[in-house]
């Protein structure tokens, strides 16, 4: 599985989050899904850990997981070369308009300036 379905569901992207601000055992995550089993919160955990996205620590008789950040690069390229491309698009089409709007300027004189022949010396 890669980074990008891994984080696909929210409950392991709210795990990611989590572990982000420090390490926790499974039973402190658990916890803090009491809508679903402790079993299935283990299989996000092994999902996770499959992924590269986090770490286990034996300590004792638990296991204290950590975030690897390291392969969320991969999702920050893609988000960077989306927005990236957004931006080019919209600069785009404000190039398309500022010519749009250059050519109707010279194509009609402002209706408020008089006309350049018109103008009365003396």
């Amino acid at each position: 599985m890669d980074v990008f379905e891994a984080v696909a569901d929210p409950v392991r992207r709210r795990i990611v989050v989590l572990l982000g601000e420090g390490p926790r055992t499974a039973g402190a995550l658990a916890a803090a899904f009491p809508e679903i089993s402790r079993p299935a919160v283990s299989r996000h955990l092994r999902v996770l850990r499959e992924a590269g996205l986090i770490t286990a620590e034996p300590v004792g008789r638990e296991r204290h997981y950590r975030v690897d950040t390291g392969p969320l690069a991969e999702i920050d390229r893609w988000l960077s070369a989306a927005r990236r491309d957004a931006w080019e698009a919209r600069f785009d089409a404000l190039e398309t308009e500022v010519h749009r709007t250059r050519r109707d300027r010279c194509a009609r004189p402002d209706e408020g300036d008089p006309p350049a022949t018109s103008r009365r010396t003396g």
